[in-house]
């Protein structure tokens, strides 16, 4: 009946406007740095079975094909696209852009439930205890803790994350620190919190911690930034395809409205 179909093009326009939410968050954060689109993944609902393939017919056959009618579409989840963004020079003295797609770095985040959350945006300064920060809002840290005292100068960050600088008094070159990244065996399954951050998730595993260079662990590249990996052309190529199945279904609904006030108008 003109019922069913009502309701699947109901579920469809539910699903769709999931997805166009998601495209609509894509296309604000072009500009964000280290931000990572995520994708709708629709699945189709249950199915009413109204014959069995296999079962034998009117002429002693086997059915060779069952009919099935479905009853919808459902968003089944958001899977974020971990690819690389594009390096912006910034010149800042603590800014970092991580090479490689999966490298992320740890932050001190009292919020989280691990006490840590990860992030791509390499935007750093200083707080005024001399730690790296990250420069939003919130300031949090990045840990393991790297100090760069006041008479710092010079200070540079190695691909390898190793954290040095010179002073006034002496040329030589002094440690700060070592920047350590983490990995996660399934980045999809990290939870996005807002402010360029993502918690650890037991979808995700935990975090594995490691040397920027070694391994699977990106360098890590100063004075630049990593640029949104937004692609602009392709969320408007999906805003237009996600608008286009909108009509379709709203046709079906009126379709399947029409049908019905047809049958409800029917006399003996």
């Amino acid at each position: 009946m003109a019922i069913i179909s009502l309701h699947s093009a109901a579920s469809a326009l539910s699903a769709l406007n999931t997805s166009l939410d998601v495209t609509a968050n894509n296309l604000a954060n072009v500009n964000t740095p280290g931000f990572k689109p995520s994708r709708a993944n629709f699945q189709d609902l249950l199915y009413v079975e109204r014959a069995q393939p296999g079962i034998e017919n009117a002429n002693g056959d086997k059915r060779p094909i069952g009919l099935y009618v479905g009853l919808g579409v459902q968003v089944a989840g958001t899977q974020t696209q971990f690819s690389q963004g594009t390096p912006i020079n910034t010149g800042g003295a603590f800014d970092m852009m991580l090479e490689g797609e999966h490298s992320f770095f740890r932050v001190a985040s009292p919020a989280s439930p691990t006490g840590f959350a990860y992030t791509r945006a390499g935007q750093f300064t200083q707080n005024n205890e001399g730690k790296l920060v990250l420069a939003s809002d919130i300031g949090l840290a990045l840990e393991p803790e790297i100090i760069v005292p006041p008479e710092a100068l010079n200070v540079s960050i190695d691909p390898t994350g190793v954290v040095t600088y010179a002073t006034a008094e002496s040329a030589e070159l002094q440690e700060a620190g070592r920047i350590k990244l983490s990995v996660f065996i399934n980045p999809a399954g990290l939870k996005p919190t807002g402010r360029n951050l993502f918690e650890e998730t037991d979808a995700s595993g935990p975090a594995i911690e490691g040397d920027p260079g070694t391994q699977n662990f990106g360098n890590i590249l100063h004075r630049f930034i990593e640029g949104s990996a937004v692609d602009p052309t392709k969320e408007l190529i999906d805003l237009i395809r996600t608008q286009r199945a909108f009509e379709m279904n709203s046709n079906t609904i009126r379709t399947a409205d029409e049908t019905l006030r047809t049958v409800s108008q029917l006399k003996r």
